[in-house]
């Protein structure tokens, strides 16, 4: 899930954005496009398929753009409708790149899909994932080690959420659990959202999903973020210690989100809407929104968006073969 990563600087960004309405001047213009979410109101997919919406909108790529939420089958749902429909540059998905790279080799039963039926636009951001614990486990947890001390001593308590069943974070749970011989229970959800609620109500105990799914809820302590998943940590939670600091290195991960559209969208089309992407998430305002959601915001070109899917796709079936992962 990671790769090499080229942030553009202030200038290009500048000059990004204000290249866009010659492109979109040249174009044919559209009534209405469609950016559909795989997940529920209120976590990260959602918010960056609003914020992209709207900033796509203000740039004139359609004179309507709508998000809609089909929520289920961990983000599959969304990227089966878009699969099927109208390959003109007026439908899309964002969605982290596990749905397409990941979950048909964690659970190739309920795929609908292959991987060759997208066609990759471009990365808007790269994500990383954060361990946090809730009121039902003791405020003395504030390590790694302390939570799996806890898990071991409370079985029958020792359970996390996950944004989907066949997701990256069941996959890294379950290689910990297996790696450090402690038995934790996934409880996948149809999203982040409903399970950062059940973890706030005390009905589960951990979470694990994007960092910024914990940030609005740390200071009041009813969240406690006590790990996330970079090589390096997170800007976004700078006193919270990487997974790889506490001593597990095979823990270390990020995740691409992404746009795209039906595999016979024109390239043109194609190209069209990766600029409009790249202009889009220029914007300052749509920076602070990915900010606040903790994605590195960053726009990529379609051919190495396409080749660093490609190459995490056909990485994941020997890892997974390698740690037996099975869906419960």
């Amino acid at each position: 899930m990671q790769s090499r990563r080229q942030f553009l600087g202030s200038a290009a960004v500048t000059a990004m954005a204000a290249s866009w309405p010659l492109v979109a001047s040249a174009q044919r213009n559209l009534d209405l496009a469609r950016i559909l979410c795989g997940f529920p109101a209120g976590g990260t997919s959602d918010g960056a398929a609003r914020r992209l919406a709207e900033s796509l909108r203000s740039l004139g790529y359609a004179k309507q753009i709508i998000v809609e939420n089909k929520v289920g089958a961990g983000g599959r749902l969304a990227f089966d409708e878009m699969r099927r429909g109208t390959a003109d540059g007026s439908l899309m998905v964002l969605q982290p790149e596990t749905v397409i790279t990941l979950q048909p080799h964690t659970d190739p039963k309920n795929t609908t899909f292959k991987f060759e039926d997208g066609a990759p636009v471009g990365g808007v951001g790269i994500v990383n994932y954060g361990f946090a614990v809730g009121p039902a486990v003791p405020s003395a947890v504030k390590s790694m080690k302390d939570f799996l001390d806890w898990a071991k001593a409370h079985p029958a308590a020792a359970n996390f959420g996950t944004p989907g069943a066949g997701s990256p974070q069941e996959f890294f749970m379950k290689l910990m659990a297996k790696e450090v011989g402690v038995a934790l229970n996934p409880i996948p959800y149809r999203g982040s959202a409903p399970g950062v609620q059940d973890l706030l109500a005390g009905q589960i105990a951990a979470m694990y999903s994007p960092v910024g799914d914990s940030l609005p809820h740390r200071a009041s302590g009813k969240m406690r973020l006590i790990a996330t998943s970079g090589a390096k940590r997170s800007r976004f939670a700078a006193d919270v210690p990487t997974f790889s600091e506490q001593g597990f290195d095979y823990m270390v991960s990020s995740e691409w989100y992404g746009v795209w559209v039906p595999r016979a969208t024109p390239d043109t089309a194609v190209e069209q809407l990766n600029l409009a992407i790249k202009a889009a998430f220029a914007q300052p305002e749509t920076v602070e929104l990915m900010n606040k959601l903790a994605v590195e915001s960053e726009a990529t070109s379609v051919k190495d968006f396409a080749a660093a899917m490609r190459a995490n796709y056909v990485s994941w079936p020997e890892r997974v073969r390698r740690t037996g992962f099975k869906l419960d």
